[in-house]
């Protein structure tokens, strides 16, 4: 089993790679629209900092966390778009906020006592869990910032070479499968899935039992970037054998919370 530490170093890691990405950007390259709808990078970042702030809460006070769930619930289609803008800033000032709200995140899971759980969004979780989903935000989000920027030959930074770092969003991907269904309220498959990734380098991420009827393969990349919902997997070089496996690829997100919208196909755009 992954420890703790070895997933806050890699979010760390992460975090910085995005963070030496966008705080050489201008000013108007923060306002440049992302492929989230209405959001721009600097959206992007204020998202990350407030996911990281209420993980932070989570860990630090479960009670005030869940006074802040209760209040969320009451706009539970609307609540992302609204904090991501609430938090708009100068991009200095989302920069600095970012930066210590991933430090004191990093402080507060590492300071829970083994065996503890932490509330979240319809689930809770440990602090492993909790540090493996702000990988695979962290990710994600990223690969908005830098699909923002992958024609201009001017930021040539925002190219991003997959890292080992991405076996924890495949882990999270292949973890969550009976939940993509249940989200979208499907009844959990029947039977096991087995999912074989081959990483760029050719080695062989594989989970799940090897005699299970369900199959999904293909690069990790692309693996990664269908259960982030980052691109429709009519882009994607997946291939599902059985018939719960093919409904999968329509359904995956790593994410917690309802549906998400998920990318229209990039040939159709």
């Amino acid at each position: 089993m992954v420890a703790l530490s070895e997933v806050l170093t890699d979010l760390r890691d992460e975090s910085e790679a995005l963070d030496r990405l966008v705080s050489s950007l201008s000013t108007e390259d923060w306002s440049r629209p992302t492929p989230a709808p209405g959001w721009t990078v600097a959206h992007q970042i204020s998202h990350l900092h407030w996911t990281d702030s209420v993980a932070t809460l989570a860990a630090t006070d479960p009670r005030e966390f869940l006074g802040r769930l209760s209040a969320i619930l009451h706009d539970p289609s609307g609540f992302v778009d609204r904090t991501a803008a609430e938090g708009l800033a100068p991009p200095d000032e989302l920069l600095r906020r970012w930066r210590e709200g991933r430090a004191a995140l990093a402080g507060a899971l590492g300071a829970v006592p083994p065996g503890g759980k932490l509330p979240w969004f319809g689930t809770a979780m440990s602090p492993l869990s909790s540090a493996t989903g702000r990988m695979m935000e962290t990710w994600a989000h990223g690969q908005d910032i830098a699909d923002t920027f992958a024609g201009d030959s001017e930021i040539a930074r925002a190219h991003r070479l997959p890292t080992d770092r991405l076996r924890h969003v495949a882990h999270l991907g292949f973890r969550t499968i009976g939940h993509s269904f249940t989200s979208h309220g499907r009844p959990e498959p029947a039977q096991p899935f087995r999912v074989e990734l081959v990483t760029a380098e050719g080695a062989l991420w594989a989970y799940g039992p090897e005699d299970a009827p369900n199959r999904v393969a293909g690069p990790v990349l692309d693996f990664c970037l269908l259960v982030t919902q980052r691109r429709n997997p009519a882009d994607l070089a997946l291939q599902a054998i059985g018939d719960e496996a093919e409904e999968w690829l329509t359904l995956a997100q790593a994410f917690a919370g309802p549906p998400g919208q998920g990318r229209e196909p990039r040939a159709t755009r």
